[in-house]
């Protein structure tokens, strides 16, 4: 888990965290923009500074988390925890599924993330661009897919070190690499 918001390998590992849950629905991967992770460091330092949890009026998307602790990837695990509340059968904007629908938004493309702590409390803000959770027609249905109903195709071969590089040493171990062919 990461500890402090301002540093690299937070902001990756927040990435990373994102990136896994949109792999399981088809989306493709974010990307952090510096643009986004300035707004939301803003963002997240007023809502430090106010005590508050309340949304910007950034036209971008956006997540707000708070917790008592260091461990501010939670927040990723918390927005993503409400696909078991989605309704896949009537697909739109929920107020218990909104932090999810835009974490695997498939349009959304770059990633900013915010945080802002004093003692053992802080502020999580992440936004993304474009916004998600778009309420025209058929925009859902495109966007927010059910896991593993995505475009992704994977290919396993099994290669076997036996075979390959110890055929003389008597070794019988053997290597899985799966290929990835992704088409958006």
């Amino acid at each position: 888990m990461a500890r402090l918001g301002k540093n690299v390998s937070f902001k990756r590992e927040f990435l990373e965290a994102h990136n896994s849950y949109r792999k399981l629905h088809g989306a493709p991967p974010l990307a952090l923009s510096s643009e986004l992770n300035a707004t939301a460091q803003k963002w997240a330092d007023r809502l430090l500074a106010l005590g508050l949890m309340n949304h910007s009026d950034t036209k971008d998307g956006e997540n707000i988390y708070t917790v008592l602790k260091s461990e501010q990837l939670t927040a990723v695990d918390s927005w993503y925890s409400e696909v078991k509340d989605y309704n896949w059968n009537n697909p739109g904007l929920k107020s218990n599924t909104g932090h999810f629908t835009q974490v695997v938004w498939k349009e959304t493309t770059q990633l900013g993330v915010g945080v802002a702590t004093v003692g053992t409390r802080s502020y999580v803000v992440a936004q993304y661009r474009p916004a998600g959770n778009m309420t025209m027609p058929g925009k859902f249905e495109s966007n927010v897919l059910r896991q593993g109903k995505g475009k992704q195709h994977f290919r396993e071969y099994t290669f076997s070190f036996f075979w390959l590089l110890f055929f003389n040493l008597g070794y019988n171990d053997s290597l899985s690499v799966v290929f990835t062919d992704t088409r958006w």
